[in-house]
């Protein structure tokens, strides 16, 4: 007998003209009446759905998206069953796992921004709709633990509206659930959940790990900030209605709450080959959007173009490629504008003889990139621009080296080394640095953070621990010099940053974003159209 574990998303042929309502045939126990749905778990009774569609592409309805047995861009339905296990089987027994989907946000009224799911919830089980709930609890069953997933029905008229919902069906036959329900009965369904499973003599040896805001955790990562006035007139939007009642039914059962959050950060944190090829997806193609932008890049005065054009071209460039959305809001910071760090404005004109910051990346398959280049924007640097860059250069050189389990640094150590190389750098170009000068002013920032899902991804892996292998993370060194009199004048208004995505390997690094140029030669070659049509 196939085990339900093992699920695999299929192509199918081409779906009936007319679907039946949910009861107009009997279930089948081993053949897909919908044709066109994947068949994740051949054991699971069929259902009709309502209507036609599901709320995301399957490899039967995109295969220009998605290879059979993927359940998203480069993630297949087995792997997202592996890591649910994984969680589980590093959890007490009787534990349960509460996670719950992002929201739908609005800009005003009922004027929405595009969905991104919540890390965590698309983690575990690559849903892409929101108001949703995943539970798992831990039972002695072959596959170790129980899935059942809280979300919206299929509605015929908000479908009309807003596109296909997969629904409690999709929920079972596509994601794995054994078992769905709607997410208005979020509270009786869980009460019940959380009290078949508690043990009446020892409740508190079956934790339940949850993140539901109002929901105290002796496990959070961070206390919570006090609520000033502007919070009152302006309240965070709560994730479902019920809030307060599922609140005070997760905290009335005594059992301890711990925070779900830091359990699934810790399977996050090391990538999955496949993960990694998702990610080397994102760099290349933010990659080539960089090569392309110091190409398009030219003086305003020549072609009109500023800052907020090469932001427009990037970001066509990486949706052409088929990236998913931006990663995050992008720098592109020209002259003396570089020296804000999170400069986002990027509306300045480009002036001849001055450099460019680009701090951009896109996202892929739900991973993130983030490279940041600085280039001329004349297409050549000067002596100055070239002295400078090229000692952050050898910095961010110097510290990619060390990215290696084999070197036992943590991305703390990491930053203090770049911080003495950097010292030395800028005392061989001549700065006399005072004081905190250097990592007050010329480097404030901090040299690295993990990368994955979230742009910074799994927030509660320490600085201090030691780097392993399978983690991504950046190297990003940059110096922002102002015009203070200690400082060489030919440096002042100058501002460089060289970021790359680095896999750290046992005894080697792998640098994702090898395809961005960033040696100077590459830059003005690329610059000047040398390298058209050379990949």
């Amino acid at each position: 007998m196939r085990s339900r574990a093992a699920a695999l998303l299929q192509r199918a042929p081409t779906r009936p003209s007319a679907v039946p309502p949910l009861l107009a045939r009997p279930a089948v126990s081993a053949v897909r009446c919908l044709s066109s749905a994947p068949l994740a778990h051949p054991l699971s009774p069929v259902r009709e759905p309502s209507t036609p569609g599901f709320g995301q592409p399957l490899p039967s309805t995109h295969p220009h998206l998605l290879a059979p047995g993927e359940l998203t861009r480069g993630i297949s339905a087995d792997e997202y069953e592996q890591r649910r296990k994984r969680l589980m089987d590093g959890l007490e027994e009787g534990a349960v796992v509460i996670v719950a989907s992002a929201r739908l946000k609005y800009a005003s009224g009922k004027i929405f921004y595009k969905f991104r799911q919540d890390s965590n919830f698309w983690y575990l089980t690559g849903f892409e709709e929101p108001d949703s709930v995943l539970v798992l609890e831990k039972i002695s069953t072959m596959r170790g633990y129980k899935m059942t997933m809280f979300v919206r029905s299929k509605d015929n008229t908000d479908e009309i509206w807003n596109g296909a919902r997969s629904g409690r069906e999709g929920a079972v036959d596509v994601f794995g659930a054994d078992d769905a329900a709607d997410i208005s009965v979020l509270a009786p369904r869980l009460k019940s959940i959380l009290n078949s499973g508690a043990s009446s003599s020892r409740p508190s040896l079956q934790p339940i790990y949850v993140d539901f805001e109002g929901v105290p955790s002796s496990s959070r990562l961070r206390p919570k900030s006090k609520t000033s006035l502007f919070d009152f007139l302006v309240p965070h939007g709560r994730s479902f209605d019920d809030a307060d009642e599922v609140a005070a039914l997760l905290t009335g059962t005594g059992r301890q709450i711990k925070s779900a959050s830091r359990e699934v950060e810790k399977l996050r944190l090391i990538k999955s080959p496949a993960e990694i090829k998702v990610l080397r997806r994102a760099a290349d193609i933010s990659s080539d959007a960089h090569a392309k932008v110091m190409r398009f890049c030219e003086p305003t005065a020549v072609s009109g173009r500023t800052e907020s054009s090469l932001v427009s071209h990037f970001e066509y460039t990486t949706s052409l490629a088929g990236s998913d959305r931006p990663a995050y809001v992008p720098v592109c910071a020209s002259g003396r504008s570089s020296l804000t760090i999170h400069y986002i404005s990027n509306r300045l004109p480009l002036n001849d003889g001055e450099l460019v910051v680009l701090d951009a990346g896109c996202e892929w398959g739900g991973y993130a990139s983030d490279i940041t280049r600085t280039f001329p924007i004349s297409g050549k640097f000067s002596s100055a621009q070239r002295d400078l860059y090229e000692a952050v250069l050898r910095v961010q050189k110097a510290c990619i080296e060390l990215c290696t389990e084999e070197a036992g640094l943590s991305m703390e150590r990491l930053h203090r080394k770049s911080v003495d190389v950097m010292r030395g750098e800028l005392t061989r170009l001549g700065f006399q640095m005072r004081g905190g000068d250097l990592e007050r002013t010329i480097y404030p920032h901090f040299l690295t953070h993990p990368l994955g899902i979230d742009l910074h991804d799994t927030p509660g892996f320490s600085r201090g621990e030691n780097i392993k292998a399978g983690m991504v993370i950046t190297i990003e060194p940059g110096i922002f010099v102002p015009p203070h009199s200690n400082f060489p004048k030919e440096f002042h208004n100058l501002s460089v940053r060289v970021e790359d995505e680095i896999l750290v390997g046992a005894e080697h690094p792998t640098i994702l974003s090898v395809d961005a140029p960033k040696e100077v030669a590459d830059i003005e070659a690329c610059c000047q159209g040398l390298l058209d049509g050379v990949k």
